[in-house]
């Protein structure tokens, strides 16, 4: 009976028991808690992006069960489900999901009708930011098309290059795409049997077919869903070309389930359907195209799309629509900050960026001009297996491998000389790991989850970016191609491009590094820097390509100086060349090959050209004469 007695005791404890109880479950967590932010300050953060990163995978699994396999899938799905809601909005017009749907539905049509067309064909997209890009996109995707998008900046001898690697049949040409396009480019592709479309009502070119006449005499039903039905997520949905900044362009294979995983990259930053998206991008690039446009559709968000980026009308752009998100990439940002202050410049509603490519200086003077913004910096190629995102919004970081990164990816820095441009590998022929706060290639392990698509049409360049064998036998990792350095908190930073990293005097040389040091003068409004070759000497030396903030003038002492004081002697440029504008990729990137070419010869330059003399304790005019003295070693360097 006594034992009888004590069970509900103990089953049910007193009130001041259970208190006890919760107090010491209450007082342990708070410990936790406080432990973590102090010996592990970004476990939350880390957590709370392995958790979306798990919850977008299960999402897509359930998605696929539901036969939702594509974007044009998921796309279809969302104008079903919010149909009158505003999906794209340019110049003040809204066209919402189920305008788009009915339009890109005729435009299938179109090209259903006229019958050419079959299930898995390539189609070349020469368009630029407008509704017809994303209504012919999708259009050619209901039909089950191959989309390649190529870029409207590149002439006709790589246009060619794109679409035959891409193996298009059929070319559609934006009106005011042609223009730029020679008659002897037309005429070629219909002798090689390549079909052309003209997003017109007329054409001036015989044999040139158009569309938009034909959109009014066909419906806007749906094309038979068979024809877009995807039997593997790992199938080409869309060819999307590289920047070309090193050579011809490349096609990189951008399969359905790489598309739909692109896509999440803005819901992993915790946007939800009620922000709206500033699209200022090309959306050729995969940028515009995927994280933006293929945001949105993820979201169920709106986009305004701008036909171009103008630093001028960006903030009014956002105060008028109402932005509260916008892309970013290269030098976007430098761009915004060299406008002239204004009052209103932290009148705004935006409070999310994604991107990449932002250096820490602009970083910095970006939030304290425009308020505070969270800027979500990530690394990522078009072709690459895997992306790393900065989701702490740290200021330098191009994105953070956290306690949880293993279960997403398997990456690493490997021992990279920069001379030779090869990797080091122990006496078992193995590759080599950096240590912490070193900088190393960045590769990424090539698995069923993180697979590499290749190049269309060039698989001996497909190859070539694979590393075989780097630890075990039969191991695959992808090689970005970029050197990178983690600290010891798991933060991943740019360090350079291999072939950028030059040598000189036995040290190696970051690009990068040098042009933030060199950005800190106040006169300097942008600078790109490379090595260049000089005959009887080994490795190549600085030089630094420099455009002047407005009205403000070269100062050569005070650079000199500057030079001095924060860089040592063999990453000093030796070499300057003023710039009225510095070239870029269609993606504004800086471009350095047409750089390295020049060298630094003033009878080849033509902008002025200065070179750092050590006696005078300055940067002086590179004269005809002092150009002579050190091709023949009369002056040393």
């Amino acid at each position: 009976i006594k034992a009888l007695h004590f069970t509900p005791t103990l089953l049910f404890p007193p009130s001041s028991m259970l208190y006890t109880w919760l107090s010491t479950l209450a007082g342990g967590a708070l410990v936790l808690y406080v432990s973590l932010k102090i010996f592990s300050p970004y476990f939350w953060d880390d957590l709370v992006f392995f958790l979306r990163r798990k919850r977008f995978k299960l999402v897509l699994k359930k998605r696929a069960s539901n036969g939702v396999l594509s974007l044009i899938d998921l796309f279809m799905l969302r104008a079903e489900k919010v149909p009158h809601k505003p999906f794209i909005i340019y110049e003040g017009k809204v066209h919402t999901y189920q305008d788009v749907d009915k339009r890109s539905n005729r435009i299938a049509q179109v090209f259903l009708h006229h019958g050419i067309l079959k299930k898995g064909d390539t189609v070349a997209l020469l368009m630029g930011n407008e509704p017809d890009f994303i209504h012919v996109w999708f259009g050619l995707a209901k039909l089950g098309c191959v989309v390649a998008f190529l870029n409207f900046n590149v002439r006709s001898k790589s246009l060619l290059h794109c679409i035959n690697k891409s193996a298009a049949k059929t070319l559609v040409i934006a009106e005011d795409c042609l223009g730029s396009i020679e008659k002897e480019f037309i005429s070629h592709l219909v002798d090689n049997n390549i079909t052309i479309w003209l997003m017109s009502s007329s054409s001036p070119f015989q044999h040139v077919h158009t569309i938009l006449d034909k959109l009014d005499k066909v419906p806007d039903d749906p094309v038979p869903s068979h024809l877009r039905s995807v039997s593997n997520q790992g199938n080409t949905a869309m060819y999307i070309f590289t920047s070309g900044s090193t050579g011809f362009p490349k096609a990189a294979i951008i399969s359905h389930l790489k598309a739909l995983t692109a896509c999440s990259a803005f819901f992993q930053c915790g946007t939800v359907s009620q922000d709206i998206m500033y699209i200022t991008l090309p959306l050729y690039h995969v940028s515009a195209s995927l994280l933006g446009i293929g945001g949105c559709i993820e979201l169920g968000a709106t986009c305004v799309l701008k036909k171009k980026f103008s630093a001028s009308q960006f903030w009014n752009d956002c105060r008028k629509y109402k932005v509260t998100v916008f892309l970013y990439i290269g030098e976007l940002c430098r761009y915004l900050c060299n406008q002239p202050s204004k009052e209103e410049d932290k009148v705004h509603q935006v409070r999310l960026a994604l991107g990449n490519g932002l250096r820490p200086a602009i970083w910095k003077e970006f939030l304290m001009r425009f308020g505070p913004i969270k800027i979500f910096e990530f690394y990522g190629s078009t072709e690459g297996n895997s992306f790393f995102l900065n989701y702490t919004n740290k200021i330098g970081a191009v994105g953070r491998a956290g306690i949880f990164s293993k279960f997403i990816h398997s990456f690493e820095l490997l021992k990279y000389d920069v001379w030779k441009e090869e990797l080091m590998k122990d006496e078992y022929g193995k590759c080599k790991k950096v240590p912490t706060g070193e900088s190393g290639l960045m590769v990424i392990k090539v698995t069923q989850e993180t697979p590499f698509y290749g190049y269309a049409g060039n698989e001996e360049f497909s190859e070539k970016k694979l590393l075989r064998n780097v630890f075990v036998k039969g191991d695959v990792y992808f090689d970005t191609g970029d050197l990178l350095v983690m600290d010891q908190d798991g933060f991943l930073y740019f360090s350079d491009r291999v072939g950028d990293t030059f040598r000189w005097k036995g040290e190696n040389v970051a690009t990068l590094e040098v042009s933030e040091i060199i950005e800190m003068i106040d006169f300097v409004q942008e600078v790109n820097v490379y090595g260049v070759s000089v005959k009887n000497y080994e490795g190549r030396i600085g030089m630094a390509a420099i455009v002047l903030r407005p009205d403000q003038g070269f100062d050569g002492e005070r650079l000199y100086k500057h030079v001095v004081d924060f860089l040592p002697s063999y990453a000093r440029p030796y070499f300057v060349r003023i710039m009225d504008i510095m070239q870029t990729t269609a993606t504004l990137k800086h471009q350095k090959m047409h750089l390295v070419n020049d060298g630094f010869n003033p009878e080849i330059i033509p902008e002025p050209l200065y070179f750092l003399y050590e006696s005078a304790r300055s940067y002086i005019p590179l004269t005809k004469e002092i150009y002579k003295e050190v091709v023949s070693g009369e002056i040393h360097l």
